[in-house]
């Protein structure tokens, strides 16, 4: 797992701006670079049900399952830190781990909490695909799956830590920290996303239909160029079928 030779801790991305980031590069640039943020029904909802999955003293143990809440997590390979919404830790006497205070040996899988609906992107699942890469490097285990919980549909679904979406998460990360060090905004690109946006009047995507400078003189040049062919072409020639009437 690499993303960066050497990342100063005060340089540590959020763990969650990589949901921001797969969303759209720009939101993400606006909430962690720009420092810009307002809040919307979306966004209040989704605070909501953080707050009742963040109870960092809970701790149940059931069924061989120990349940923790609002679990500080932290890569120093990716160089990001956040916190997990549940971390469940379910027996597994082979691969598991071992706990203090706890008999037995446990495998750490984290429960992200969501709102909405699945989404057809990949930021629900990257985020905990990035959560998991960080209890792996914390705890010094193997991490096979974690679970996203969407609250208007009730239901968990499973998200398989495969290859593929660890190399996105470190590939999505490694630009992450590019624009974070250079402190650089993408341009605007216009989706139907766009709408339900919590920074969309702070983003001003109208603004990426003005021209820019160089197309505008391009454009004024081939207005010009229009103007003149018809001055000296289309003029003259009407001006010849006159005088022959």
């Amino acid at each position: 797992m690499e993303c960066s030779n050497f990342i100063e801790e005060d340089e540590y991305l959020s763990i969650s701006g990589i949901q921001h980031f797969e969303f759209c590069k720009r939101q993400w640039a606006l909430i962690h670079i720009e420092k810009l943020w307002t809040e919307n029904y979306l966004t209040i909802d989704g605070e909501l049900m953080h707050k009742n999955a963040h109870n960092e003293k809970f701790i149940e143990f059931r069924e061989g399952v120990l349940t923790t809440r609002s679990m500080r997590v932290v890569s120093r390979e990716l160089g990001v830190v956040g916190q997990c919404d549940v971390v469940e830790f379910q027996q597994d006497e082979i691969n598991g781990i071992e706990l203090f205070n706890h008999y037995g040996k446990f495998i750490p899988i984290p429960v992200e909490y969501k709102r909405g609906r699945p989404k057809k992107g990949l930021e629900d699942k990257l985020q905990v695909v990035c959560q998991a890469m960080c209890l792996e490097e914390m705890l010094c285990c193997d991490i096979n799956k974690g679970f996203i919980y969407y609250g208007e549909i009730r239901h968990r679904e499973t998200v398989e830590i495969t290859n593929e979406l660890r190399d996105r998460v470190q590939s999505d990360l490694k630009e992450m920290h590019l624009l974070y060090k250079n402190q650089v905004t993408p341009k605007v690109k216009i989706r139907k996303s766009c709408k339900a946006c919590s920074l969309s009047e702070l983003c001003l995507p109208v603004l990426s239909k003005v021209k820019s400078g160089k197309q505008y003189i391009i454009d004024l040049l081939s207005e010009k160029n229009e103007k003149n062919y018809l001055i000296h072409c289309i003029l003259p020639i009407q001006m010849r079928i006159y005088l022959m009437i």
